[in-house]
């Protein structure tokens, strides 16, 4: 036993030093000009300020909202699959790290033969064997390192599915706010042209107005009435689908009536790569090129030999081809050092793949760090462009209001026609309702741009 030791030991040492690459640890690759970006940005992972790294309750403090979001990240059903992958990764790192130590088995058996009507002598014999592999060419070591790497990778997409899951709910809670309040000014709006006409009617008896003027303000009325039940069916629609995010039955959710947005000042500023390190598709990116690298360390590994030690003891009464009794105790040693020969054609094949499964998790790595950062830049635009068209409608709002009022006296007074009465209300009416819109793409940019600079802790 101790010469196949030796002997092991010097084939370790006279191996190429190539063989050294197999016992090393995966580091990020520096000959990507992308990936170096996200290096350089590495330091603003510990920055307490950047909105990636807020909690989604700072983020989201709307009492409601928080409520119906706590909800979601307890029953849905993605998250607590996502919860569940990373159980297994933990079992498998668990599996890897036990195949350092020896295997125990105990195998009793026994029999008898009767050979031309002899006596039946009964054998038995009540092993326990062990077996051993020692890793001296870092075989288990890079499978141990490679479910390491997976457990990260599990944690990762168990954060970007949290951060989903948040995202996807204040989404949905503002879509129906939005419809909520897109259905107040439509009910409130109906109400007044029902006057309007009224008014109408009373002017062409008074002779101020004629006919037209009354089935056109009539026309216009109806058409308001018949836009609400799409408002219905579509704010139905987001009732539902927030219902399938908390895992319970529909329901209608209350929202806020509050319009006000506020997100950091620096949102606005810097490049969008320097945000993207706490990014969990990221990291769960870079984890699938660490278990790919690890994966290929060990094809490498399998060109060089298997070292196992193996013992057997126990208690039988077969000595031999003699049975005794009562039996006797014994013990045997052993150990086999195992070298591929025939088989190096496929493990040349094993490391080709291996290779090219590596590269294949390197290009995915690199797009999804240009996809992230195009993500950030385009929630980033959406957000600060958002906020200049609402204000600018806000202004408009205002003039259109002053504009109705002036209309309508005019009108009164017979210095204007019902025509532009009509385009002063019409023109209200949108302008309102593309308020509230600009407003929901407000505030669901900065929700996109929360979910993608990482945010969801």
């Amino acid at each position: 036993m101790k010469k196949l030791i030796r002997l092991a030991v010097a084939v370790a040492v006279v191996l190429p030093l190539s063989a050294c690459h197999i016992y090393n640890k995966y580091e990020r690759p520096d000959d990507s000009a992308i990936i170096n970006e996200l290096t350089k940005a590495d330091q603003l992972q510990q920055d307490s300020t950047l909105l990636g790294n807020l909690s989604w309750k700072q983020v989201f403090t709307d009492p409601l909202l928080q409520s119906y979001i706590d909800t979601a990240l307890v029953r849905n059903k993605d998250l607590n699959n996502a919860r569940l992958n990373v159980e297994i990764a933990q079992a498998q790192l668990q599996g890897a790290k036990l195949s350092y130590f020896p295997s125990l088995a105990f195998t009793p058996n026994g029999g008898s033969a009767s050979y031309g009507g002899s006596h039946m002598n009964w054998s038995y014999t009540l092993p326990l064997a062990a077996s051993w592999e020692i890793d001296v060419f870092g075989k288990i070591l890079n499978r141990k390192r490679g479910a390491k790497m997976g457990v990260e990778q599990a944690e990762a997409y168990r954060s970007a599915v949290q951060s989903q899951i948040i995202g996807a709910v204040a989404n949905t809670y503002y879509a129906i706010a939005a419809l909520n309040m897109q259905l107040e000014v439509s009910r409130q709006t109906a109400v007044l042209w029902k006057e309007q006409v009224s008014s109408m009617e009373l002017m062409k008896n008074a002779g101020r107005v004629n006919e037209a003027a009354v089935v056109q303000t009539r026309a216009q009325y109806y058409a308001i009435l018949a836009s609400i039940p799409d408002l219905e069916t579509a704010l139905r629609s987001m009732q539902n689908t927030m219902s399938l995010l908390l895992n319970e039955f529909p329901a209608d959710y209350q929202t806020t009536r509050d319009m006000t947005v506020s997100a950091p000042a620096e949102i606005s500023e810097g490049v969008p790569m320097a945000y993207l390190a706490v990014r969990p598709d990221v990291a769960a990116s870079e984890r699938a090129l660490a278990i790919a690298y690890y994966a290929t360390n060990s094809a490498r590994a399998a060109f060089y030999p298997s070292l196992n030690i193996s013992a057997q003891g126990g208690f039988t009464n077969a000595i031999g081809s003699m049975i005794v009794n009562p039996g006797k105790w014994f013990i045997q040693l052993a150990g086999s050092l195992t070298a591929p020969i025939f088989s190096r054609g496929q493990n040349i094949a094993n490391l080709k793949a291996a290779k090219a499964q590596q590269q294949q998790a390197m290009n995915n790595f690199e797009y999804t760090l240009l996809n992230a950062a195009a993500e950030v830049g385009d929630a980033m635009h959406t957000y600060t462009a958002s906020k200049t068209k609402q204000e600018l409608l806000a202004q408009q709002i205002d003039q259109l209001e002053k504009s109705v009022d002036y209309t309508n006296q005019l009108l009164t007074l017979g210095s204007a026609t019902y025509l532009e009465v009509l385009t002063a209300q019409q023109g209200l009416l949108q302008a309102q309702l593309s308020e509230i819109n600009c407003w929901h793409s407000r505030v669901a940019a900065l929700v996109n741009l929360y979910q993608s600079l990482g945010g969801g802790r």
